[in-house]
């Protein structure tokens, strides 16, 4: 099993040195400490929604989600439920109302839209079928954290020292770059569906086939997505806030890479979840916290510091935590052999 952990190592690690080379470039003064805010702000309005809408656009067909409904659903009511906990313990126990909704995040939303996908790749064995479940879970899991992180953001933070209105919450989430990127991909996904298949078998018309370079210029904004999410991330770093954010960070963690992961596996072994949709789960509920945290916490006013802080720590920590999970569902035969 010393191969899952060079893997988790080279599946973290490279975040993790993205991230060191922002600080690194404000440190030297290469880059100015004003820039870094205005690349969060070009990641969350631009390059984010273009990743999301590629990942949705990119599922074979709509008939697949069907096929995987009882993951998908465990995967909504899971989140669910753990957005409601920490609501409420976060209430109780965090007194900065900018700190609250960042806390929330940090129990439920997972980087899976970065390592997700690649990670469920890599343990699968070769076998097709848990990558393709990890793929149909990225298009219900995505939209339903994003949803919840608006949610939470709003419900903490007031507007003109008003709570926000639901009116407020619903415009916040029907004009959310991210969500607009998902939405745009299911749209998109439901018209290919519906078009006439040729002879051949293709599709009359698809962007990939037809429009080459509208399909090119969303894949290479996706793929800009995640390095300049944390080179923005590094750019934003700073150690001096560690000390003053301690507690905070550890309760961060420890939700986000043992509770969480140790809760929804042990409840997806006790339901019949097995090999086939296990690396997808492992995939879901143990990774960080997702980087696309961090822009969405400073377009909305909450902490983004403290959001750059769990980000940091939790893909650090993540490097073990998923090589213990991986090494026990390994020995439980959880895994494609």
């Amino acid at each position: 099993m010393l191969s899952n952990l060079f893997f988790t190592l080279n599946a973290v690690l490279p975040i993790v040195l993205i991230i060191a080379v922002g600080y690194f470039l404000k440190r030297i003064r290469l880059l100015d400490e004003k820039f870094f805010p205005l690349l969060n702000k070009l990641c969350f309005r631009c390059c984010l929604p273009c990743l999301l809408f590629f990942n949705v656009y990119n599922v074979e067909n709509l008939f697949e989600i069907t096929q995987y409904g009882a993951i998908s659903l465990f995967a909504i009511l899971s989140t669910l439920l753990f957005f409601f906990l920490s609501v409420f313990i976060v209430r109780l126990t965090v007194r900065d109302d900018r700190q609250k909704a960042v806390m929330v995040q940090c129990t439920f939303r997972s980087n899976y839209a970065i390592i997700g996908i690649s990670l469920a790749m890599s343990i699968s064995s070769g076998d097709a079928r848990p990558v393709v479940a990890a793929s149909i879970l990225s298009s219900v899991s995505i939209p339903t954290f994003n949803v919840l992180a608006i949610i939470a953001l709003s419900l903490f933070v007031s507007e003109n020292g008003k709570k926000v209105s639901l009116l407020s919450v619903l415009k916040k989430i029907a004009t959310n770059p991210l969500i607009l990127g998902v939405f745009s991909g299911i749209v998109c996904l439901s018209v290919r569906y519906i078009i006439p298949v040729a002879p051949d078998g293709s599709k009359y018309f698809t962007i990939k086939q037809n429009l080459p370079f509208i399909y090119k210029t969303i894949s290479m904004l996706a793929q800009s997505a995640s390095p300049v999410a944390l080179l923005a991330l590094g750019g934003n770093f700073t150690f001096s806030a560690v000390a003053r954010l301690k507690y905070k960070i550890i309760a961060g963690v420890i939700a986000r890479t043992v509770i969480c992961p140790l809760v929804c596996l042990s409840a997806a072994y006790a339901l019949g979840f097995r090999s086939l949709e296990f690396p997808a789960l492992i995939a879901l509920f143990g990774t960080p916290l997702a980087v696309s945290t961090v822009p969405m916490t400073a377009e909305m006013g909450s902490d983004a510091e403290l959001a750059g802080q769990l980000v940091v720590w939790t893909t650090l920590v993540s490097a073990f935590s998923l090589f213990a999970i991986i090494f026990t569902c390994a020995q439980l035969g959880l895994l494609p052999n």
